[in-house]
């Protein structure tokens, strides 16, 4: 049964008759009938409600490249969906007609946990993401699709800013199989500035990831220009990223484009995406992409030894598959680090609207 009035987690009562949200770093402190900062977590009768609880902004099936994913399970589908709400407040958000939205009305399609794996395995996807908002915000939720997905056979994925406390992440990256992290810059200044929030959480979700858990996991920088585009910024960030996760984590630097409080930044050049990806990769990192940009060499990947081309892409379209034994370098057997199949999958760049009252 699907509800939008969900009781949520990660909460417990405080002096006056509130209660403290303690899911992400913010630890909202809510009166009877105020929201968090995210909108969709309130106090309704002293105990923390999640609303959009099986509620959702939309569903499509993406190519798993899409989130982006390069290392798991490359040309397979993934139907991703959202909700409403979120608990940064970016300025340069690319989702924000979602993100910041405060009108239930976005959230036009419900579906329970078991109708969202029901649909994913007749569709004949691999996966499910949680996508074009945070899931952080609706992690019961998430989690219970997460659990459903499972018992089919379907894996989890999350795309998120990995701003959560350290008394749920645990309980949340329990339930998922990938993640892919946005890294939105590397100073607090700019976190506290564009996006509202705070840089070490994001980093404590990086090293949690990396040494507590077993999640395949990439990382996604936006670079801004004029904002976090620094040649001392970018030296700092790749550095930290190698000393840390090591060097097969896959990193993606992706284009900006002027949106919601930001249009008056100009879109990122090419080649400063290119330039970044040339730093990244002289402090060791192996796989190092350029997305948003039209850039078959920077989306492509290549043995770390040989140099062969292991998955060619262009946008969205695989070309040369020179793997074997699922993730060995066909010229010199070195592995691949990831989760392959023995062939990829054949999915492309479509993108397909679904209706999941179809499969209730």
């Amino acid at each position: 049964m699907v509800t939008s009035n969900y009781i949520g987690r990660f909460w417990k009562k405080v002096e006056n008759d509130r209660i403290l949200c303690n899911l992400c770093p913010r630890h909202c402190t809510l009166s009877e009938g105020q929201r968090g900062f995210c909108f969709v977590r309130q106090n309704l009768g002293g105990q923390m409600v999640l609303t959009t609880y099986g509620r959702s902004s939309g569903f499509c099936i993406d190519p798993i490249e899409k989130k982006p994913l390069n290392h798991f399970y490359p040309g397979s589908s993934i139907l991703s969906f959202g909700t409403a709400g979120c608990n940064l407040g970016c300025k340069f958000c690319q989702n924000w007609d979602i993100s910041k939205s405060k009108e239930w009305d976005k959230l036009n399609d419900q579906a329970d946990p078991k109708t969202i794996a029901k649909a994913a395995k007749e569709l004949g996807c691999k996966s499910v993401a949680f996508t074009y908002n945070d899931p952080v915000i609706f992690a019961e939720y998430a989690m219970d699709v997460a659990d459903a997905c499972r018992d089919l056979g379907i894996h989890s994925v999350a795309k998120t800013a990995g701003y959560i406390t350290n008394e749920a992440r645990p309980e949340f990256y329990k339930h998922m199989d990938a993640a892919n992290i946005d890294l939105k810059a590397f100073t607090e200044d700019f976190y506290k500035k564009l996006t509202l929030s705070a840089l070490q959480p994001v980093l404590d979700t990086l090293l949690y990831l990396k040494h507590e858990t077993n999640i395949w996991f990439e990382v996604t920088n936006l670079i801004i220009p004029g904002e976090n585009d620094s040649d001392k910024e970018l030296h700092e960030m790749t550095e930290w990223l190698m000393k840390n996760l090591g060097p097969d984590v896959p990193l993606h630097f992706s284009a900006f484009h002027p949106d919601f409080k930001m249009r008056d930044h100009p879109p990122t050049p090419p080649k400063t995406l290119t330039h970044a990806r040339a730093i990244a990769l002289s402090k060791g990192l192996r796989y190092v992409y350029t997305g948003n940009v039209h850039d078959p060499i920077g989306s492509s990947t290549y043995c770390h030894k040989c140099g062969m081309l292991l998955i060619e892409r262009d946008w969205y379209v695989l070309g040369k598959w020179n793997l074997t034994n699922k993730n060995e370098c066909a010229k010199c057997r070195t592995i691949l680090p990831g989760c392959f199949d023995d062939m990829p999958g054949n999915w492309g760049a479509k993108r397909v609207a679904v209706e999941l009252k179809d499969y209730r």
